[in-house]
């Protein structure tokens, strides 16, 4: 199989293209993609901070390796990694040593964070107090975690003065999350991203035009430590189910995944700057209503866990 630019040997197919690429012009379109977002979500300034929420995973990784690229020359733009443990036994522990060795190796200044020391518990221990309350049990794991990961980043981002925050986001994760409030017809949320307030770090994806199995390609050419091992309480998500389907609809039918991103951002150029974010009454977050959702959230279980 030849490269459709070159006559080199092919290393992928993209169907939603209909392109073959050879490993040189793979990467050169992968970073393509990512510098046209970052150049539409976000203009730096001279002494700008520039944070990467760093997980450890393939996607926050490859992200942080290309954005110490792309800013390499640029010695008045400093970026610095954020690394927050959820909490997770078993599992989390291992990233963040993988996300400790990419930084120390990309000579990036490394923060890290955990649900224990920022909210008194770690997630493991919010997910069993969960099930003591009648209105939680029922929700996802996940559902807690991305709530108080989103929380706790934009208040470390808002302490540390950066500019922005940017997460490792790819298209299918955009895909999914779309999907997910459509079905549950929570438009609040499907505008909320677009809305800027002073108390919110401004965030910038610049993976979300590149497909997941296309990050992970970029990682391994690139030589980056990539690890395929899920989180243990990723398929107690509805977003697996959600994952599943476009998987399986995408396959069929190439270039779903875009079409949604695609459709989504012009409703947000029409709908998004008619919402307002308020200032939650207890912590004082942006969020929409009057408590945002992490005190929501901590309000119930809290008291379990003390128990």
């Amino acid at each position: 199989m030849e490269c459709s630019k070159c006559r080199r040997k092919a290393v992928v197919q993209q169907r939603y293209s209909g392109l073959r690429l050879c490993e040189t012009h793979f990467l050169e379109d992968v970073e393509r993609k990512i510098k046209r977002r970052l150049r539409k979500e976000i203009k730096l300034r001279s002494g700008d901070v520039l944070a990467v929420a760093l997980s450890g995973g393939k996607d926050s990784s490859v992200l942080l390796y290309v954005l110490c690229e792309i800013f390499r020359q640029r010695r008045d733009i400093n970026v610095v990694a954020i690394t927050v443990d959820e909490g997770i036994e078993g599992y989390r522990a291992k990233y963040v040593r993988r996300a400790r060795k990419l930084a120390d190796e990309l000579s990036v200044d490394l923060f890290l964070f955990s649900f224990e020391d920022e909210f008194g518990m770690t997630l493991d221990e919010i997910v069993q107090a969960a099930k003591l309350d009648a209105d939680l049990r029922d929700k996802a794991p996940c559902t807690f975690c991305g709530v108080l990961r989103k929380t706790l980043l934009n208040r470390v981002g808002r302490e540390l003065g950066v500019a922005a925050i940017a997460t490792a986001h790819n298209l299918d994760d955009e895909a999914q999350t779309i999907l997910m409030n459509y079905i549950r017809g929570d438009i609040t949320r499907l505008f909320r991203h677009s809305v800027r307030s002073e108390k919110f770090v401004p965030r910038v994806k610049p993976l979300r035009d590149v497909p997941e199995e296309e990050v992970a390609l970029y990682g391994m050419l690139k030589g980056l430590e990539i690890e395929f091992e899920e989180c243990p309480y990723k398929r107690l998500s509805f977003r697996f189910e959600i994952l599943s389907w476009l998987n399986d609809f995408e396959r069929r039918h190439p270039g779903t995944r875009y079409s949604i991103l695609r459709g989504f951002e012009r409703l947000v150029q029409d709908g998004g700057r008619h919402f307002e974010l308020k200032s939650c009454e207890r912590c004082g977050e942006p969020c929409a209503g009057d408590l945002c959702q992490a005190c929501k959230l901590l309000s119930k279980v809290l008291p379990k866990v003390s128990a």
